[in-house]
């Protein structure tokens, strides 16, 4: 059984997509296959259609939610955001899940000061915060099921990005070590990081080139790049 792994992928940071996708393959047995979420391929596709909107801090910002539509409402998915890097074979990701739960995620407490983030981008405080930046979809699910082409093109930020499109109890609670917010979480007290996500902008920006956990990420792109 072969498992989807969708990845936002933004033009103006295709290395982060390259490293992340590199970071999940090279730690992961067989049954994987990594997709990124090309937002002119989906326009191309006529499955994305919302108006751009310059709020909007990624072009995957409301694209993830077309994974269950993608992965034909069946079986299990992920999504994450590109700026990570996965320290652990991804195919523990899809062990153990319970069925009557519509998705799996971080539910993190992170509500950072508004302002601007390192890349440049807005930083905009709302109700759970990054909880879909990694998430696990059980697209058979009735509720995943409300993701259909129209409310994910025409839904508001708030009911998506806020899971009002199922029921508080439909949502698993993931260990922070999967979705680990570098800056926000430590080692020790949070656990240990599983998958490294470089939230607040990663090595790739010259501003952040010596952020926490920036070896990890120049280690892996010196992976890449002699593979």
């Amino acid at each position: 059984m072969t498992h989807n792994i969708y990845v936002g992928w933004d033009s103006r940071e295709d290395i982060a997509y390259q490293v992340c996708e590199h970071s999940i393959l090279r730690r992961t047995r067989s049954n994987i296959r990594v997709q990124p979420l090309k937002q002119s391929v989906l326009r191309e596709q006529g499955l994305y259609t919302r108006d751009v909107d310059r709020l909007a801090s990624t072009e995957f910002t409301f694209t993830r939610f077309l994974v269950p539509h993608l992965n034909d409402y069946t079986g299990w998915a992920v999504f994450c955001d590109s700026d990570m890097v996965f320290l652990m074979d991804a195919v523990r990701l899809f062990d153990n899940l319970d069925t009557t739960k519509a998705v799996y995620c971080v539910q993190h407490d992170y509500n950072p000061p508004e302002g601007v983030k390192m890349d440049g981008q807005a930083q905009l405080p709302y109700p759970r915060k990054n909880w879909s930046s990694m998430m696990i979809f059980n697209c058979a699910h009735d509720s995943c099921k409300r993701l259909d082409l129209s409310t994910v093109n025409t839904a508001t930020g708030a009911y998506l990005h806020r899971f009002e499109w199922c029921a508080d109890s439909e949502i698993g609670t993931l260990s922070p070590e999967y979705n680990w917010l570098v800056g926000h979480y430590s080692e020790g007290t949070d656990g240990t990081p599983q998958i490294l996500h470089y939230t607040e902008g990663g090595p790739w920006f010259e501003n952040m080139r010596d952020c926490e956990y920036d070896h990890v990420w120049k280690r892996e792109v010196i992976n890449l790049y002699s593979s």
